[in-house]
């Protein structure tokens, strides 16, 4: 947990766990992995983007995935997302938004 970031328990988190999954927008990600250092259940997991996900992104997310050296935030845990928004306070870019998982 990073100072200055509000502890939280299993009592603030909003879902059980796989009701919502974190969605990433790839064009937004910078990689600055503050989602990871928030998140209470390890949802997160910083990685370099795939040549399919990269042909995916716009010129400012390839010019950004560039600069980046393709390193970007995962949520290789989504299952485990309780949903209590850190990550999505967190992202300076914006880049998180929580979804009802489908079922």
């Amino acid at each position: 947990m990073m100072p200055g970031w509000p502890e939280t328990s299993e009592q603030d988190c909003k879902h059980d766990a796989g009701v919502m999954m974190p969605v990433i927008d790839r064009n937004r990600c910078e990689g600055k992995e503050e989602c990871v250092r928030v998140c209470p259940y390890d949802v997160f997991e910083m990685g370099k983007i795939g040549r399919e996900e990269r042909r995916g992104l716009t010129l400012i997310g390839r010019l950004k995935a560039f600069a980046h050296r393709g390193r970007q935030a995962f949520a290789v845990r989504a299952d485990v997302c309780h949903g209590c928004g850190l990550c999505v306070t967190a992202c300076p870019e914006r880049a998180i938004t929580l979804r009802v998982r489908e079922r």
